[in-house]
């Protein structure tokens, strides 16, 4: 692994004699990765294989749910519960509590918008208010992602759904591909990757979260290798850590690029865990990993 270090306070988040440690392989695709700190275990999915995985230094690797509709993004609400993007649905759903391999009873709690189903959700995130956010491209609409299926609206969206509604509100509606999502410290600005577009986009978020000053934050070079703009999530500085070409670029608020971590595997996504939250685990297509990381991560939720 290879530590690329552009500005120096880059070294303050990440040292770069850092070593990347493999706790698990064998995977077919891996992404989703959420830390239940009430159960001290990472859950994440294996999107193809239809398996939804938690993983703990105790426990080692288990399986949490199988078949598992093709999940791929995960997070946890402010009561401990675990949500999923399900891909072969196409809805997002809610488990109740139980322990780290069991299921406390699965509810849906999002599947369409305005009478026609959603594409496939893909990433999802918790705000302080409760409120859900969610990514909808068509990744999940492939063969062996969870279709073969047809798209019924005729964009891919970012939506919210709001306390105690029975259906999400559409934020934006003009990306390729959105994906990765995260919220700013003072949840003041919305932050969406978009694949397919391979930047990022900054967005204000209103007291009404209605989303104004929509603005490309960062672009991602092109050409370098399979790696595009993925799952990303915020450190306790506000940084922004997304998956990219050749592993994780770390991007300062402002838009400016402060370093690189270069991973032995294309990584979709990542997320702090531990009780000290300086692990950062990383799910990069067969094999999921950890480093440990000088700046803790942003946590929200349970």
């Amino acid at each position: 692994m290879l530590i690329e270090v552009f500005d120096s306070a880059f070294k303050a988040l990440v040292d770069p004699a850092s070593e990347l440690a493999k706790l698990a392989g064998g995977f077919m695709f891996t992404e989703g990765p959420i830390w239940d700190r009430s159960r001290h275990c990472l859950y994440f999915s294996d999107i193809p294989a239809n398996t939804l995985y938690a993983y703990s230094n105790t426990d080692g690797l288990i399986v949490k749910r199988s078949p598992s509709d093709n999940c791929n993004g995960n997070t946890i609400d402010h009561e401990g519960r675990l949500l999923s993007c399900e891909h072969h649905t196409r809805r997002v759903t809610r488990e109740g509590a139980g322990t780290a391999g069991t299921t406390g009873g699965i509810e849906v709690i999002a599947s369409h918008y305005q009478g026609k189903r959603l594409n496939s959700p893909n990433d999802i995130i918790v705000a302080s208010d409760g409120g859900i956010i969610f990514t909808d491209p068509h990744y999940g609409l492939m063969e062996g992602l969870g279709g073969p299926g047809e798209q019924e609206l005729s964009f891919r969206g970012v939506y919210r759904l709001a306390p105690g509604a029975v259906e999400p509100t559409l934020l934006v509606d003009d990306f390729s591909a959105p994906n990765g999502l995260a919220l700013s410290l003072d949840e003041r600005t919305l932050y969406v990757d978009d694949t397919i577009g391979m930047h990022m986009r900054a967005f204000d978020v209103s007291a009404d979260w209605t989303l104004q000053n929509g603005r490309v934050l960062f672009d991602f070079p092109r050409g370098l290798d399979e790696g595009v703009p993925d799952g990303l999530k915020l450190d306790e500085h506000g940084n922004i850590y997304c998956t990219g070409p050749y592993g994780v670029w770390v991007i300062s608020p402002s838009g400016a690029a402060l370093g690189c971590i270069h991973m032995p595997e294309v990584t979709a996504n990542l997320n702090w865990g531990e009780a000290d939250g300086h692990t950062l685990f990383l799910t990069a297509s067969t094999s999921l990993y950890a480093l440990r990381t000088l700046a803790r991560g942003k946590y929200i939720g349970a």
